[in-house]
């Protein structure tokens, strides 16, 4: 326990001392004066203890040294540091590097500027000793700031410039050369966010890493640092072609970079002796570099590619020793494992078959021992000892690297190229089937033969890109007739080339071992089949790689599963229906799995596989597969990639991988969510190119849908709205008469009633009801638009339908794009009125509340001028008479006829309300509304009744000061604020009452003294009530009355005084001051929540605007003058209620 607690605190300590220590030696380093004659001791000191501790965060993660710290050590010490003191200055170096490098430090553009600057000169002055330490921290300085570094690019990379002198072929120390292309990648390098660098800066880098990448080798140059020059080059030119379209030139400059990457791609491959071109040409045909000569497997100390065509190899030197850390490399790339695991397999077989039988006769002729790796060969065969074995597996993994660097290269290449360019140099890359001759080098060679995986992922990457967007390219390809004998049509040259490429990825895909590289096998065949012309090849290309293909769905990687079932996708699309892939599909479950299909990971990949049946399925089936199939029953049984989809959404995963089981605590957990939604994603391909194939099983693909629904995931969610969209179209298209298909093929019409009325009666209206979820919301009413329209007049009795239809009206009326549309809002409203006539009181029920979300519409719309008048009056009316008809309706329609209403009396302008055909209609909508809430309706509904009054309230144009329904209107709020036993009531009608803006619409003194007093007995009463869960409610309450008492003084005139006086003095208005005290200091109300805030509509005022609203009601009210036989009473009530404020202001101010 001691030793424990020892070690942490030693841990803490270091890290402490990391902390401090740049913060105490920069302050050491501040005291430090140029002209102090212990300066260059103190500095020695301190820059070795700045070295020697390590800042890496992985070892310790709580360091926290602010970048400012580090920016402004630098900086001081750089001006400490004068250029003649060369070993300070190497020093410093090594530290500008250390520091930044581990810490990551994003400097300021101020020390940017010093650090560039001092590096600059010192390459400039120092001896060359230092140049090496110098180029390493200016490497580290520009790294991804070149575009701030813009002041010293000309000495950088000007005519002349440092970094073009060290960079140069003619620099004889290689060490300089490489840090100098390090330097230069940095600048080029660009970080998300940021500028690019200058074009005329980016060429010159381009020009000096291309012509780098083609300089041979000299010869004292070790090859393994002759490796590390080359990356360096690549990382370079793969920073200035990323992320942009292709700058370097036309034709030739594009040839040559391709030359010199497929060279490249090669580097280091055994038995390769290639003549390779300068340039590389566009042309339909293959190009013409092959193997020069037949020879057999070299030793692998020759390993190394020709320096110059036309000269003799020259031995290899001898290998110097490295570091762990150098063979790592700066990346922190460990392949040497894999490669080394690769080399273990070759006594085994390995990827050897590839060289034996792999590639059919191409390469089993005698030209494939040339090609094959020798460093597959058995330990026993090697003719070297085991420090040039370990001098070999270095070299193999340096090789390794460059291969690497040069395929992202070329990745890059490829997508910064237009499409209509790259496709002239496709038959460099991509091979046709050799007809006679040593097969050509291309990318397949490297996916078929490279030992490292890495390596063979990044060539199938550049394979996928130039198969991305191919489809109108290689939709030329034809091979159904004979081509002629006299020569070859460019049509048959690509349809060789894409059966080439279905061979070479299919025997890929039998021998790839590495999960890696094995999704981007699949994944490239993906590409492939997604934009290859099947319909103008012979058959027989799908059928094996859809059998192969079966032995993978249930492969342990996540991934792999995921890619195998992108790939089914891509099968069931392309140019559906193929009637080779409905074949496959129509095939039972056994019969397409044949003993000779088998590969040589089953026993790895099968690890879901019961009783040693290889059937993928898990859920029942129509017929046993066990049992012989009839034609008939076989056309009938659902097709297998079907139920492998189903159940793989819908069924609990049977076995789970070491990785996968653990944490699941015993429970039986569904299939990844990338798989389910990728499984969910086939479905609706299946369903869209074979639904003939898929008909039967109409039922089962709707539950499947309607379990996505009730699912908490809104990605799965939205996938099964998908897929239901795709079986309405289907069965749409069935039913067109221009397809011409018989009757007895079709879905029948009670089939199609019953499925689509199961499916509106299940969990797809809480989809449409889902707010928090747009995209879901409209992806479930795009599937109600894929109803059959012949079922769905056959369901016009369902009140299902209507619902669903009407719900989503209301749903898409509140699309901010649609509501503003006056004829979508028009036509909306027609059928929504409609709806509100129909016999279901569920089709009324959503009809009213899409009209309640329609007249919500409306009020948003009131600030536009144009829409008010563009509205129909008579719709208006229509909509009106409507909502008054359904408010007397049951209380589900009810609460929303209320609040549409509302909404529509808030909207009736002046010249509306004036016209004779309005007046009766709008009488009768006030009194629907005071009926409902003096009823003994529901709470809710009396609740939106109140609001909807209040909202009435706020029309100016309504006449309340001179309408016969404005007495009841007022009266049944009155009564509802004191006698409602719901306090969420009695909080709106109290809103209702202090919406009125001017005095004149509370109408005569008795109607505003009857106002008053309702208000003030129903805070005098506010917390009279038994049930706890309207308790809640109290404070609330006691705020927005207090609120409505303040604006009932805001707007009152010198005939209420008398009212008011008399209440404010007597023991009533000691209870209210003590309320209103407790509303201006904000000591209480608006406590219930968001919800309680949202639903009551709590005003938002702080306590000073509270406090200037009373002071500016005292000031009014004491400008008051009294008039008539009352002035004295009325004079001397004001003063009572003028003492109430002032006190009152007094009381909240203290």
């Amino acid at each position: 326990m001691s030793l424990t607690c020892g070690y942490r605190d030693a841990e803490n300590l270091r890290e402490l001392t990391s902390t401090s220590g740049v913060r105490t030696m920069a302050a050491q380093l501040r005291a430090l004066r140029p002209d102090s004659s212990q300066l260059r001791d103190e500095l020695n000191l301190l820059f070795d203890q700045l070295l020697s501790e390590n800042y890496n965060r992985t070892f310790n993660p709580n360091i926290s040294i602010r970048p400012e710290d580090v920016c402004s050590l630098l900086k001081h010490a750089s001006s400490l540091v004068p250029l003649n003191q060369e070993h300070l200055v190497v020093k410093l170096c090594q530290l500008v590097h250390h520091l930044l490098n581990q810490l990551k430090v994003i400097m300021d553009e101020l020390t940017l500027d010093v650090l560039v600057n001092y590096t600059i000169r010192g390459l400039k002055v120092c001896s060359a000793w230092t140049h090496s330490d110098v180029l390493l921290a200016l490497s580290t300085i520009v790294y991804g700031n070149g575009p701030q570094c813009h002041q010293h690019l000309s000495d950088l990379l000007g005519e002349d410039g440092v970094l073009l002198v060290y960079s140069s072929p003619s620099q004889p120390d290689m060490e300089l050369r490489r840090v100098a292309l390090t330097c230069m990648a940095n600048i080029c390098l660009r970080i998300p966010g940021q500028p690019p660098l200058d074009d005329q800066y980016k060429s010159v880098c381009f020009r000096v890493f291309l012509k780098t990448l083609q300089s041979l080798r000299p010869p004292d140059t070790d090859e393994l640092f002759y490796c590390m020059l080359i990356q360096a080059a690549l990382k370079g030119l793969q920073s200035c072609l990323s992320g942009g379209k292709w700058k370097f030139g036309g034709g030739e400059e594009l040839g040559s970079a391709f030359a010199t990457l497929k060279r490249l791609m090669f580097q280091g491959t055994p038995g390769v002796s290639v003549e390779w071109p300068a340039v590389l040409y566009p042309a339909p045909l293959p190009q013409y570099e092959g193997l020069s000569s037949l020879k057999p497997p070299e030793p692998p100390k020759t390993t190394e590619p020709p320096k110059n065509a036309n000269k003799k190899r020259k031995s290899r030197g001898k290998v110097k020793k490295m570091s762990a850390e150098e063979i790592k490399g700066n990346d922190g790339e460990e392949e040497d494992t894999e490669d080394m695991a690769v080399a273990q397999k070759a006594a085994t077989g390995g990827r050897g078959k590839e060289g034996s039988g792999g590639e059919g006769g191409s390469l089993s002729k005698p030209f494939a021992p040339s090609l094959y790796p020798s460093w597959k060969q058995s330990s026993s065969d090697s003719e070297f000892s085991d420090p040039e074995g370990g001098a070999q597996s270095k070299l193999r993994l340096y090789h390794g690297r460059v291969r690497q660097g040069a395929l992202y290269c070329l990745l890059a290449v490829v997508k910064g190229v237009e499409k209509r360019t790259l496709y002239g140099y496709w038959s460099s890359f991509i091979p046709e089937s050799p007809i006679g001759g040593p097969p050509p080098l291309t990318l397949l060679t490297i996916i078929l033969k490279d030992p490292s995986p890495k390596v063979r992922a990044c060539a199938l990457q550049v394979l996928s890109a130039m198969l991305d967007g191919s489809r109108q390219f290689l939709g030329v390809a034809e091979d159904t007739a004979s081509p002629r004998t006299s020569y070859t049509p460019f049509s048959f040259s690509l349809a060789t080339a894409i059966r080439e490429l279905h061979r070479a990825l299919s025997l890929a895909l039998l021998a790839e071992t590495s999960p890696q590289t094995l999704t981007q096998i699949i994944k490239c065949l993906a590409y492939l089949v997604a934009n290859a012309p099947y319909h103008r090849l012979k058959p027989g290309l799908l059928s094996p790689l859809w059998r192969q293909l079966r032995h993978y769905v249930r492969h342990r990687d996540v991934n792999v599963r995921v890619s195998v079932l992108t790939l089914y996708g891509a099968l069931v699309t392309t140019q559906a229906p193929l009637p080779e892939v409905q074949l496959l599909l129509r095939q039972p479950e056994n019969s397409s799995t044949g003993a000779g299909s088998f590969t040589p990971q089953d026993s790895t990949l099968s690890w879901r596989q019961r009783d040693g049946v290889s059937s993928p399925s898990r859920t029942p089936v129509t017929h046993s597969p066990h049992n012989p199939h009839t034609p008939r029953e076989e056309d009938s049984s659902p097709p297998w990639l079907l139920q492998l989809c189903v159940s793989l959404v819908t069924q609990p995963r049977e076995d789970q991988s070491d990785s996968e089981g653990a944490g699941s605590g015993g429970a039986a957990a569904l299939e990844h969510s990338p798989v389910r939604l990728e499984a969910l994603q086939v479905l609706s391909h299946l369903v869209r190119g074979y639904f003939t194939l898929c008909q039967p099983c109409l039922y089962e693909i709707g539950q499947v849908s309607a379990r996505c629904l009730s699912e908490t995931d809104p990605s799965i969610q939205l996938h099964g709205t998908k897929l239901l969209e795709e079986l309405g179209t289907g069965i749409i298209q069935q039913y067109r008469a221009e397809n011409n298909i018989p009757e007895s093929v079709r879905v029948p019409m009670s089939l199609v009633v019953q499925f689509w009325s199961d499916v509106l009666s299940g969990p797809l209206n809480a989809a449409l009801q889902n707010e928090q979820h747009p995209t879901l919301q409209t992806s479930a009413c795009d599937t109600l638009s894929s109803i059959l329209p012949q079922a769905f007049c056959l369901m016009s009795e369902n009140y299902l339908v209507k619902t669903a239809a009407v719900r989503a009206l209301g749903v898409y009326i509140l699309f901010p794009c649609l509501r503003e549309d006056v004829m979508f809002v028009a036509d909306t409203a027609n059928t929504i009125l409609a709806a509100l006539d129909d016999w279901s009181a569920n089709v009324r029920a959503k009809a009213a509340w899409s009209l309640g979300n329609l007249t919500d519409t409306l009020t948003v719309n009131i600030v536009g001028v144009d829409f008010q008048e563009e509205l129909s009056d008579m719709l208006l009316l229509k909509m009106l008479q409507a909502a008054t008809k359904a408010s007397a309706d049951k209380d589900r329609v009810k609460c929303h006829a209320v609040r549409a209403l509302g909404n529509l009396l808030h909207f009736l302008r002046q010249s509306q309300m004036t016209r004779s055909v309005f007046q009766r209609p709008l009488e009768d909508a006030v009194r629907a509304l005071v009926k409902t809430v003096k009823s003994e309706a529901t709470m809710k509904v009396r609740w939106n009744a109140c609001y909807a009054l209040g909202n009435a309230f706020r029309n100016p144009a309504l006449p309340l000061d001179s309408a016969p329904w404005s007495e009841d209107a007022f009266s049944a709020l009155c009564h509802v604020v004191t006698s409602c036993k719901n306090f969420k009531v009695r909080i709106k009608s109290a809103t209702a009452l202090a919406v009125p803006a001017q005095r004149s619409c509370y109408g005569d003194t008795e109607r505003f003294n009857c106002v008053w007093r309702s208000l003030a007995t129903a805070l005098e009463n506010s917390e009279d009530t038994n049930d706890f869960l309207e308790y809640r409610y109290s404070a609330s309450l006691r705020h927005t009355l207090s609120q409505a008492l303040l604006h009932l003084l805001s707007v009152c005139q010198a005939q209420d005084m008398p009212a008011i006086g008399a209440s404010l003095a007597g023991e009533e208005g000691k209870g209210i001051r003590v309320h209103l005290v407790k509303y201006l200091r904000a000591e209480e109300g608006g406590v219930g929540g968001a919800e309680e805030e949202k639903d009551v509509g709590a005003d938002s005022s702080n306590p000073q605007q509270r406090l200037r609203g009373l002071q500016q009601t005292l000031i009014r009210l004491k400008t008051l003058k009294a008039e008539g036989e009352r002035s004295q009473e009325e004079e001397s009530h004001k003063e009572v209620v003028v003492e109430f404020l002032e006190d009152l202001l007094k009381s909240c101010e203290e």
